[in-house]
């Protein structure tokens, strides 16, 4: 093995300087031409590995390693041609150039194959080209988009248009209902005064048909009170109610409701069950339930309530807790599903014109929602229904109250107070001065809010009664104006359609709000208490 590679590094010979008879301009022409070579070689790798290290995305990455490997082989051949002038070192310079044959042929080896897929690149032209087309693609989609948005706004004002024409008969099917039961109402009002002005002598009928006109206003409070609760223009007066007291006390109202064809089961309900919840308008939604109940059983069934505890769960939509059910079932026709999914819809019904407002099952969602509960309805065609309200159990125990009949016994005596009636209707106005005159108030009266301020400032009533809309200055600011002077002077708001918020705003301790229609006895209490004579 010595002697075959021997010649490579024994061999005595000249340098390729003395071939060159060392003439100095050829041997300084070979090395100022081999070393700009060098160096030209020596950069371009540098060049390369700057292209692929900053270029990573390069698909072609490796073979410009290949190539970069190659050229700097390139160039330490021609540094050894310059160094063998001088050195005859060839065996040295034999094997840098096998180096660099190899680095040649495996360079070629991977460019070849390479250069169909080199080929393949697109040119300048053909990228202008696909640009061109990218950006009429580009045009042609936003075309597609403005077009669209037309087409969204387009139904967006359709949609609109019929909503519009949606509330407009809901408001004709809400108005013929209303009229409706408002016009029996008046005209059982209406009826029964008549016959108390033609006969007023005769006191056993007169006390009956008082009696009847009464009742015709309560069942109109009892509307226009499920009117608010639906719009939650009414404020709910939230307070632990006892299920089976309530339930108890209204189960002869409910059989008027449900007679004469259907008949009413009570369960047992647990005495210590308490609801948080408005007691005159969880009555309605109850009363309700039972008309919407009766109408379902046209040839006689029967109406089942129920109350049950359910502690640590978690009706549909609400947190984890300790709730009520209160169930009012029938044995109705049911309803599809279609009908069942539009249910609490507002002025949604089946029956007709005239027969039904669509605002029970509404108003029963809008006063169950605003105490913190939910509504859940089961029904099926033919197979009744059940409505279930899921209310807050309360822990709260409910103070002793008087009973209607114990109220209506105690007189109420208001002799010595002085009291300002602020009232914009001069019936209204005359009404309630008469009610508390006749409990031996001294009533001074004004019409609008101006003079209801100069009448306070001159008068120094002991309580201010004002009604809560009014034209001009409404009761809310003539309340704010009289606060600024005065924010101890005790106040009774009277409203017939309550905006919340606004009275909340002015109430601070001394402010009672008293809802139209009302009777006298409850004035009468009200003024009393705020008087401190109770």
């Amino acid at each position: 093995m010595g002697g075959l590679f021997a010649p490579f590094w024994n061999g005595s010979y000249a340098p390729h300087g003395y071939c060159l008879l060392w003439q100095p301009e050829l041997v300084w022409t070979h090395v100022i031409a081999d070393g700009l070579t060098a160096a030209a070689y020596f950069s371009i790798p540098l060049a390369i590995i700057a292209l692929v290290r900053q270029r990573r995305d390069l698909v072609f990455g490796w073979a410009f390693w290949c190539f970069a490997i190659f050229i700097l082989a390139c160039g330490v051949t021609h540094l050894m041609s310059i160094w063998t002038l001088w050195q005859p070192v060839y065996g040295l310079q034999a094997l840098v150039k096998v180096i660099t044959a190899g680095a040649s042929v495996a360079t070629a080896a991977l460019l070849w194959p390479l250069l169909p897929r080199a080929v393949a690149l697109p040119s300048p032209d053909r990228l202008q080209a696909a640009n061109a087309e990218l950006a009429t693609m580009i045009r042609e989609r936003d075309t597609a988009l403005e077009e669209l948005r037309a087409q969204i706004a387009q139904r967006e004002r359709v949609e609109a248009a019929l909503l519009q024409s949606q509330k407009l008969e809901a408001v004709g099917q809400l108005t013929g209902g209303i009229a409706h039961d408002f016009n029996n109402l008046l005209q059982a009002v209406a009826g029964n005064l008549e016959l108390i002005a033609r006969k007023p002598d005769d006191s056993d009928r007169v006390v009956r048909w008082a009696g009847a006109a009464l009742d015709a206003v309560e069942r109109g409070r009892a509307l226009s009170g499920q009117l608010l609760a639906f719009s939650r223009k009414q404020r709910l007066e939230l307070a632990p109610v006892p299920v089976q007291e309530l339930i108890g006390g209204m189960r002869e109202l409910v059989a008027r409701a449900v007679a004469p064809l259907s008949q009413v089961e009570i369960a047992p309900i647990d005495p210590l069950l308490r609801v948080e919840a408005d007691p005159l308008q969880l009555e309605l939604a109850i009363l309700n339930l039972a008309f919407n109940a009766r109408d379902a059983m046209g040839d006689g069934g029967t109406l089942r309530i129920s109350a049950t505890s359910e502690r640590g769960v978690a009706p549909a939509g609400l947190p984890l807790g300790d709730w009520a059910a209160i169930t009012v079932s029938d044995s109705g026709h049911g309803m599809t599903p279609d009908v069942l999914a539009r249910a609490t819809e507002p002025f949604f019904t089946t029956k007709e014109v005239g027969r039904g407002t669509g605002m029970g099952l509404a108003m029963v969602f809008g006063v169950v929602t605003q105490s913190g509960g939910t509504v859940h309805i089961e029904s099926a065609p033919g197979e009744g229904t059940a409505v279930t309200l899921y209310l807050r159990q309360s822990t709260k125990a409910r103070g002793r109250t008087r009973t209607p009949k114990d109220a209506e016994a105690v007189p109420v005596s208001l002799r010595g107070a002085t009291i300002a009636l602020v009232d914009d209707d001069a019936q209204v106005r005359a009404t309630l001065a008469d009610m508390l005159e006749t409990a031996g108030a001294t009533v001074e009266q004004a019409g609008d809010g101006a003079s209801a301020l100069e009448m306070v400032a001159a008068r120094r009533p002991d309580v201010l009664i004002v009604d809560f809309a009014m034209p001009g200055m409404s009761g809310a600011e003539v309340v704010r104006r009289i606060r600024e002077q005065d924010r101890t002077l005790p106040i009774v708001l009277v409203t017939g359609f309550a905006e919340t918020a606004a009275i909340e705003s002015l109430d601070n301790g001394q402010l009672t709000i008293l809802r139209k229609p009302f009777e006298t006895r409850d004035l009468l209490r009200r003024v009393q208490s705020l008087l401190g004579h109770d």
